[in-house]
């Protein structure tokens, strides 16, 4: 399958097994969420189709980022899939993206592939330039020491 174009992605090995890397994923994500000195408030995540995804990414000099937004598709132990194009009543929003956050079992550990969809070109430039590489390659890696401890 080819990469839609508009997207940008990231992949990790974690050496650790599927089941550790999900657990640490739904369980412990204000840990792994954002870069670090960063932190992550969740407001409300309904882990289901349908369910609200609203968190803060709340700096350390007092920012706080809100993200408000659906949970498209939770398949246990495989992949979640979220957008901020609608609230939890299907009301339309100016959209950024899609994030999908998916693991695989790959030899004794896990494949973790992150990737951001986005709607045009433009969207995916401006996400690009705001440093999607370096913060979801970081995320990546806190995930990674989390699951791996």
């Amino acid at each position: 399958m080819s990469q839609p174009p508009f997207e940008l992605s990231v992949s990790r090995f974690i050496d650790a097994s599927p089941g550790t890397v999900w657990q640490v994923m739904i369980e412990r994500l204000p840990e792994w969420w954002c870069p670090k000195p960063w932190s992550t408030e969740v407001i409300d995540l309904d882990w289901r189709a349908g369910g609200r995804a609203a968190l803060a990414m709340c700096g350390p000099d007092g920012e706080r980022e809100l993200t408000e937004g659906v949970v498209l598709e939770f398949t246990p132990g495989v992949r979640f899939v979220f957008t901020d194009a609608l609230t939890v009543d299907w009301q339309p929003r100016d959209a950024f993206m899609i994030g999908l956050f998916e693991i695989s079992a790959q030899g004794q550990g896990t494949r973790y592939t992150a990737s951001a969809r986005h709607w045009n070109e433009a969207a995916m430039k401006r996400h690009k330039e705001m440093g999607f590489a370096e913060g979801w390659t970081v995320v990546a890696e806190q995930l990674a020491a989390l699951a791996e401890a």
